[in-house]
């Protein structure tokens, strides 16, 4: 069920360049613990989503699948400036340069359009390793290997730390994010600081959290805009300005997230599923990393 009449809107980075605000994951239930075969399923869901018009294609190094990103992108036939691609560096205290070229070896490709940090755990609080890993990545842009770079999981204290010896800031953060875990002021530290978000997982309330309390106002406002509660979900991060990431490996569900661009939310829809959503915490990933009531 082709979409290609559909405009998926983009925002403005800090630095110029625009990101599609919705863009199509190959990690979560692609992930590969270990390098292996191609996995062509991969190949040909990344397909049928490019066919579709998600052209905002997002990867990472520690997903194991660029090679199947790579793969999908060339065989669609598609001219590669038609695309965003993005892809990460697994940890911040290796050199960034080594991981990029490895990346652009196995997606085939000369350049990404978004390179990102994956995590800023690895540092340890150590702001000189945050630091010196951030100077190494704005090499990297200054290289025209990336045109935008990025963070991954930063929390405040890490862009605090970031941000101290910077010379180009960080255009977007890219972090689990949904109703359900709102991260407390982070959000609005982002807008203070011209940094843009992404959200991953934003679907967590229908896809692994389906007895929380949103449950019900989900299912009401689906029915009010004849979409799925998950587009909801996806509409809830578009209206804030927030790029949504987001996969699938069935046709129809592709196009059904879709539907997302074409209406929107009203402001108290909006304020009703935040509301809501503060009342019930649920982290789907980096449990190991905060505890369990963390709010953050």
């Amino acid at each position: 069920m082709a979409n290609l009449d559909l405009d998926i809107p983009s925002v403005k980075l800090p630095d110029g360049n625009e990101i599609p605000m919705l863009g199509y994951g190959t990690g979560t239930a692609w992930y590969k613990s270990k390098p292996g075969d191609i996995d062509q399923k991969l190949v040909d869901a990344t397909k049928t989503a490019i066919g579709m018009g998600y052209h905002h294609l997002d990867g990472a190094e520690a997903y194991g699948t660029e090679p199947e990103l790579g793969k999908a992108i060339k065989e669609s036939g598609i001219d590669r400036s038609k695309f965003f691609v993005t892809t990460k560096c697994t940890s911040v205290t290796e050199n960034p340069q080594e991981h990029l070229d490895a990346s652009l070896k196995k997606l085939g490709l000369s350049y990404v359009d978004l390179y990102l940090l994956h995590s800023p755990f690895n540092a340890k609080g150590d702001k000189q390793v945050l630091q010196k890993a951030w100077a190494a990545m704005e090499e990297i842009a200054a290289s025209g290997k990336a045109k935008s770079i990025g963070v991954s999981n930063y929390l405040a204290e890490h862009l605090d730390a970031t941000l101290e010896t910077a010379k180009i800031p960080p255009a977007i953060n890219q972090i689990e994010y949904h109703p359900y875990l709102q991260h407390g002021d982070l959000v609005m530290y982002h807008k203070n600081k011209d940094i843009k978000l992404s959200a991953y997982a934003p679907q967590v309330p229908v896809t692994k959290a389906s007895d929380g309390p949103l449950t019900p106002l989900l299912e009401q406002l689906a029915k009010k805009y004849a979409v799925n509660p998950g587009e909801i979900l996806l509409r809830w991060v578009l209206d804030q300005g927030i790029v949504a990431i987001t996969t699938s490996s069935k046709e129809q569900r592709m196009s059904d997230m879709l539907r997302t661009v074409t209406f929107t939310l009203t402001p108290r829809e909006i304020e009703q599923i935040s509301e809501t959503g503060k009342s019930h915490h649920y982290r789907a990933f980096w449990g190991h990393i905060f505890d369990k009531d963390d709010r953050s």
